[in-house]
């Protein structure tokens, strides 16, 4: 999966993203600072890989991996252009989903381009520029397949009905992704305010509570989640080492750092989850859509497995975690034999049986 990172300009978005990938982004106290969009791969943390790793003894242990891409600040005016605006605009379009962070820190020394911390405010502008690239997408869709449509052609008679009901949505001020659309008609056109949306509230100790509590009632009312984080705290933590880094996380009282519970949001906001397969070679993660069924989440290994698929043999992590071995299991009939018609649960481990 891939998360475009956007928000106004000096939120500390490039901060975040150099604590999740390590990625080396310029971060700076002025706008602008980004330019071209930064790439990063990072690992989803999963507890449940080191458990798998002390049961299977592998050469290698894989985690699932996000790409995320940190894009340049948009502002009023994006949708026209301004500031690269257009270009950073068809970079978002590329991403499987947005995480819009939301400036919570007062700081002197930051400027703020919209001159105060006001969350909805902030929230709103870019979701209006968004809006409005798409309004100027579906417009000119609906300009160029008129012709066709008045022509009595049904196909484009269809589209131009489904690019009327988009373009009424979006005139009215509402994103894609609330018209109630089914996703698959939608996967053709593009639009911004399709893809599914994180929001991450960038935060430090001086935020006052009443903010975080605010920006979360409102981010509820659009429908989405909510992660509030310190990007000074998680940058901080992301120089450590993996000891220092686990005693200043128990000296802090935290289980999870900020940025695990971005991704961990990310990949429920994606409508992901993780199965596994494990063996003398190598545990790993993978990735699928809650609800695949056998055949699809085999395919993600090969495609292959998916063309051959004959059965999948099948058991929960939990039961791995009380029974330490795959022969116990065995013993206790915890392992099944599933069809094509399985659905993979988060958390399976899966040993696929195909033939090509």
């Amino acid at each position: 999966m891939e998360i475009g990172i956007v928000g106004l300009p000096n939120i500390g978005k490039s901060t975040i993203f150099n604590a999740l990938t390590s990625g080396g982004a310029a971060a700076s106290s002025y706008p602008f600072t980004t330019i071209e969009a930064n790439l990063g791969v990072v690992p989803v943390p999963d507890s449940r890989l080191t458990r798998l790793t002390e049961v299977f003894k592998p050469q290698k242990t894989t985690p699932a991996f996000c790409r995320f891409v940190d894009i340049a600040g948009l502002g009023k005016g994006a949708a026209q252009g301004e500031g690269l605006g257009n270009k950073f605009l068809a970079t978002i379009r590329e991403v499987d989903a947005i995480l819009h962070m939301v400036r919570l820190f007062q700081d002197g020394n930051v400027i703020h381009t919209l001159d105060g911390i006001d969350a909805k405010r902030d929230i709103d502008v870019i979701e209006t520029e968004l809006m409005l690239a798409d309004l100027e997408s579906v417009t000119k869709q609906f300009d160029k397949i008129s012709g066709k449509a008045r022509s009595g052609d049904t196909a484009s008679k269809e589209t131009l009905e489904f690019l009327n009901i988009l373009k009424k949505g979006l005139e009215e001020g509402k994103p894609v992704r609330t018209l109630g659309l089914d996703p698959e008609n939608l996967k053709g056109f593009f639009l911004l305010t399709a893809k599914p949306v994180l929001y991450v509230g960038n935060a430090d100790e001086n935020t006052d509570p009443a903010a975080v509590d605010d920006f979360h009632t409102f981010v509820q009312q659009l429908e989405a989640e909510s992660v509030v984080l310190c990007g000074k705290l998680e940058s901080e933590l992301a120089e450590l080492s993996d000891e220092d880094h686990s005693l200043f996380m128990a000296d802090l009282g935290m289980q999870h750092s900020g940025l695990e519970r971005v991704i961990v949001a990310a990949y429920n906001t994606l409508g992901l989850c993780s199965y596994f397969t494990g063996g003398p070679q190598e545990v790993r993660a993978w990735t699928i859509p809650v609800g695949a069924r056998a055949p699809q989440a085999a395919g993600v290994i090969h495609s292959d497995f998916e063309k051959g698929f004959i059965k999948a043999d099948v058991y929960g992590f939990t039961d791995l975690d009380r029974y330490p071995s795959e022969q116990t299991l065995r013993e206790k009939g915890l392992i099944r034999s599933e069809g094509r018609d399985y659905v993979v649960k988060d958390g399976d481990v899966c040993h696929f049986k195909f033939n090509v």
